[in-house]
């Protein structure tokens, strides 16, 4: 797992375009700068750039071995799984990286439910959502997440087949009041 500590690399994932592209690479493996221009709608040159910042930060690597030529360049992810701890950055730095996570996660839920898929079988009675309030101390919280995380590893760490798609899963824990 690529564990974040230095704030230079905080800041590169602290931005909604890398976000996206982090994404794509982590879902679609290795990829070029043209191909994850269009799947972004950005300019290659823009794509180009971001990709950059993300391999100055070891969250990215080019992948030689799978360029036809020359001028082809492939990037891939040195680690699918990335966690970093906001007790290891300045407040400012950690709720800046937050927010943009946060926001990604809102653009996907925003982005399913004004899909058709949302709406029809069988992913419209697949996809679920929960929320709840318990009453935990930090450390059943943290009990919590642990074993959140364990299932999720389950799913994630299965083999590729035919019939499974992307799915993006959120959970979240933390103190709050009504």
């Amino acid at each position: 797992m690529a564990e974040i500590k230095d704030e230079a690399a905080l800041k590169a994932i602290a931005h909604p375009l890398r976000r996206r592209l982090l994404d794509s690479l982590r879902i679609d493996g290795p990829s070029t700068p043209s191909v994850l221009a269009r799947a972004t709608a950005q300019a290659v040159a823009n794509v180009s750039h971001h990709l950059r910042v993300l391999a100055e930060a070891g969250l990215i690597e080019q992948a030689p071995e799978l360029a036809r030529n020359r001028k082809e360049h492939w990037w891939r992810m040195t680690d699918p799984r990335i966690s970093w701890n906001p007790a290891d950055f300045s407040p400012e730095a950690a709720d800046a990286a937050e927010a943009i996570g946060l926001q990604r996660q809102l653009d996907l839920i925003h982005t399913w439910l004004g899909s058709p898929a949302a709406r029809t079988e069988p992913w419209g009675t697949s996809a679920f959502t929960t929320d709840s309030w318990l009453r935990l101390s930090p450390a059943e919280l943290a009990e919590l997440g642990d074993e959140m995380n364990a299932l999720i590893r389950r799913y994630r760490d299965r083999p590729e087949r035919e019939d499974r798609e992307p799915v993006f899963v959120l959970g979240r824990g933390f103190p709050a009041r009504p």
